[in-house]
């Protein structure tokens, strides 16, 4: 084979050496946080307090030897556990999934024969064979190459490839981007043409690598909901702990009963403790995960969805982000007219335009991988055909490649209708302008026509003919008599959702700011198009590098447009706009982006192109590179904000009634009203209402047309908890007035308990219900289908249905069963302990009363 015969030149390594050196350095990997092994799971789960808590009573009951209860206990502790393993391992195995994207297979020359192995298991020494279209496995010295062509945009962000060579390295700086230099480098792109090297590193001592060991040193924040919700966790847990220990010993001075005791106050705190808030938190963001990743995003560490919504502050890099990194081409220019490709009609152009794009076909590829010659070639195919311009019969004689002295390529073509040859040449515009013998009158007017398009943000090239006598070639172009034929204008276009997903953005009072490697007039171009505000405003990376912090957290609040800055510049960035209070999502595909994607409170990579790198340091992963779904992702962020309010409404309002049915018997010795089996089972209802019920309500109307959340405000104002616990305590008023009642007439402790029980239960039913919303009645909200409140309000009735009306659950849980009268009455006072709520939003002064909160 061709190119086994090419690298027959260069010393290659044996497989056993190969296989003893890849024993010794290691695998060709990126730096990996792995997984969580299934005892760190285990672990994480059951230290939270609920579930300690629930430990703690099934010891007590086994110590009272009552067995039933315990393993009632004992087994919802173990179903939850079970359940939040299996949500972690999912999401792992997701991403593992992705990790294939950027592990790329490679072809090296052990025992002199070529090999196609796996990207992992290149060692330094292999001999690389890289072609169109491969990705580079590692870092390599070119030994030897044939008009190669390399993109490199995921470690420099530039998305117009660059040129190699195989010219011996005289030493120096080794690093990405810059033409006619013999690296290649892991992760890259060969665009054009092939070569051969030598692996002179791999895994962390790649590029990639030495990037990926800077995330090592950024801190990966809680988010605010997690360091709220901790806080919450924190003081109620005080509160419910010191009630615990003043209800222990009340209880054991004043009925002499030191272990019933105990047990009681172990059941006042797993009623007072707010078990829930850390589950809410969980369920939510997993849920949460499952929708985002319907609209084919995949969420690497979930609090960041709810943080999303809160976001400020998006920085967007440009490359492969905001545009699709596939050139098209965009205008063209001929006898001193210029032709907008987009407004030409009917695919018609002049002729003169017609032999431009000919002659740009013929420098091409036929079958081509470079981005631009891809999209030279399909505009072709679109204005070309069945014009006489298109030649698939004619045969390919010879190629001038692209040298650092002469940056244009020729094509020596041979036709069946003429006798000599035909050359097409394109290339930098200079070096074409230089093989037409263009003089310093006619260099500067054309000047004039590559700088306008140039402005405009356009890669530009120049494009020539010739014709010459056959069989003997020249040795160089410069031989030939070209004739220029124009300009071509490609450009990188923009993502066609991205206008309307950041008009969206800013509806939603989130900035948009871009941080590129670009050059500052495209990045411009770009801005205009997508519709970014501060447009012609920039800062370009030597302006950055001069700047002290204080300066750019100044400066910072005018530009939305950053240009020619580097990795570490980016990362200043963002820590420059969250030490101005924002809240900062970064968005970005290659690795030059990923210590900035760590450090910003949201991270979101690329999935479809970006590195593994990248995506270990995002917070969520855009599978199908898709621009549109951030503002998804925001979408549903707001609305996990939104519910889980929504959610913790009701955890005030359900446990007030629940510890005050607690307190009262034992301040004022009364039999017992419930146990921990009791609190258990509403546990079965409360756990999935305050979760799955309110995680399904639908966004509010308004989600996208207000601005995001003051980070400084609480997740829960104390007017917001005023509320909740009015709630809570109307419940716990009626739920007395049942028991007061029901003591009156004579009832049995067994018939008060199923009274005051079923009360309860019924007004945890109608606390979901009025809860839905804070600004539509129960009527009103129910035109908004959930489709899980129908499942969990039912599931409920019929948990109090088995327990009050099946003799082995009457007995296990120390009821006794109820007439139809006494039912009524506790659905009465249950529906009636909210009414006055839904009278005050029926009213319409709530929303007015807590934005003053």
């Amino acid at each position: 084979m061709k190119n086994a015969m090419k690298a027959e030149g260069f010393k290659a390594l044996s497989e056993a050496e190969a296989a003893e050196r890849l024993h010794t350095e290691g695998y060709n990997e990126l730096p990996s946080s792995g997984q969580r092994s299934f005892l760190l799971l285990v672990f994480g789960v059951v230290r939270e307090p609920m579930f300690l808590l629930l430990v703690a009573c099934g010891v007590l009951y086994l110590v009272l030897g009552d067995v039933q209860d315990a393993m009632m206990l004992l087994g919802f502790v173990f179903f939850v556990i079970g359940l939040t393993i299996y949500q972690e391992r999912k999401t792992e195995h997701a991403l593992d999934a992705l990790r294939d994207l950027s592990s790329p297979r490679a072809l090296v020359v052990r025992d002199g024969k070529e090999h196609r192995i796996a990207g992992r298991e290149v060692v330094r020494e292999d001999i690389l064979i890289v072609k169109e279209g491969d990705r580079v496995p590692a870092d390599a010295l070119l030994l030897s190459c044939l008009n190669l062509s390399v993109d490199e945009s995921l470690l420099t962000g530039e998305s117009v490839p660059v040129r190699k060579s195989d010219e011996k390295w005289e030493g120096g700086e080794m690093h990405p981007g810059g033409d006619d230099l013999p690296f290649i480098y892991s992760g890259t792109i060969v665009v054009q043409g092939q070569g051969i090297a030598r692996v002179i590193a791999t895994g962390i001592k790649t590029e990639i690598g030495k990037i990926g060991k800077v995330l090592q040193n950024v801190e990966t924040e809680e988010t605010l909901l997690q360091k709220e919700t901790g806080r919450w966790v924190h003081h109620l847990a005080l509160v419910g702990l010191s009630l615990c220990i003043l209800v222990i010993i009340f209880y054991s001075l004043t009925r002499g009963d030191w272990l019933h005791g105990l047990l009681v106050g172990v059941t006042l705190a797993m009623a007072m403790l707010p078990e829930e808030l850390p589950v809410v938190l969980t369920v939510f963001l997993a849920l949460g995960a499952w929708r985002i990743s319907k609209k084919q995003v995949l969420a690497r560490r979930m609090p960041a969805i709810e943080t999303l919504g809160s976001s400020t502050v998006l920085c967007v890099d440009k490359t492969g982000t905001l545009t699709m990194n596939r050139m098209s081409v965009n205008k063209l220019f001929a006898g001193g007219i210029f032709v907008d490709i987009g407004k030409a009609l009917n695919h018609s152009m002049p002729e003169a335009f017609h032999e431009l794009l000919e002659f740009s076909i013929l420098a091409s590829q036929l079958d081509p991988f470079d981005p631009m010659e891809k999209a030279i070639n399909e505009t072709g195919d679109d204005y070309l055909t069945e014009t006489g311009h298109l030649h698939k019969d004619w045969v390919l004689v010879h190629e001038y490649p692209l040298s650092k002295e002469l940056l244009s390529l020729s094509r020596v073509w041979r036709s069946t209708e003429r006798e000599e040859y035909i050359i097409a040449a394109k290339g930098a515009p200079e070096a074409i302008l230089d093989l037409c013998h263009f003089d310093d009158h006619e260099t500067a007017m054309l000047s004039m026509s590559i700088s306008e398009m140039a402005e405009q943000g356009l890669r530009v090239l120049g494009v020539a003919r010739a014709f010459f006598q056959p069989p003997v070639l020249p040795g160089q172009q410069h031989d030939f008599a070209f004739e220029f034929l124009g300009l071509i204008g490609l450009a990188d276009p923009v993502r066609p959702t991205v206008s309307s997903a950041i008009a969206e953005c800013y509806s939603a009072g989130v900035r948009v700011v871009m941080i590129t490697g670009d050059y500052p007039g495209t990045a411009c171009n770009i801005a205009r198009q997508i519709g970014l505000k501060k447009a012609q405003a920039f800062i370009t990376g030597t302006e950055l590098q001069s700047m002290t912090d204080q300066e750019l957290e100044q400066r910072i609040n005018e530009v939305n447009i950053f240009a020619r800055v580097v990795p570490e510049q980016k990362l200043r960035l963002v820590n420059a706009l969250k030490a101005n209070g924002e809240i900062v999502a970064m968005t970005g595909d290659g690795v030059n982006d990923a210590p900035a994607l760590k450090a910003a409170h949201i991270g979101i990579a690329m999935g479809g192109r970006g590195t593994d790198v990248a995506r270990e340091s995002a917070s969520l992963v855009l599978l199908d590179d898709d621009f549109s779904s951030i503002v998804q992702a925001i979408k549903l962020g707001r609305r996990i904000f939104d519910n889980i309010r929504k959610a913790v409404a009701y955890i005030f309002a359900i446990h007030t009634p629940i510890a005050g049915i607690l307190l009262f018997p034992v301040l004022f010795q009364w039999p017992l009203l419930l146990l921990p089996a009791h609190i258990a089972l509403l546990e079965l209802v409360i756990d999935p209402a305050c979760s799955i019920v309110f995680e399904a309500e639908g966004e509010e109307s308004d989600v996208m047309n207000r601005p995001p959340r003051n980070s400084r405000e609480p997740l829960f104002s104390r007017k917001m908890v005023a509320i909740s616990l009015m709630q809570g305590m109307m419940v716990l008023l009626f739920i007395l007035g049942v028991f007061w009642f029901a003591q009156s007439r004579g009832d049995s402790e067994r018939e008060v308990r199923a009274m005051t029980f079923t009360t309860l239960m019924i007004s945890n039913v109608c606390l979901i219900l009025t809860n839905r919303s804070w600004s539509r009645t129960f009527f009103a909200s129910s035109r908004f289908p959930n489709k899980v409140l129908l499942p969990v309000v039912a599931g409920a009735l019929l948990f109090l249905g088995i327990v009050l009306y099946v003799p082995f659950f009457v007995n296990l849980f120390r009821f006794s069963a109820l007439h139809s009268l006494d039912l009524l009455l506790c659905l009465f006072a249950g529906v009636g302990s909210v009414l006055w709520f839904e009278a005050v939003k029926w009213s319409g002064v709530l929303p007015e009363f807590l934005e003053k909160a």
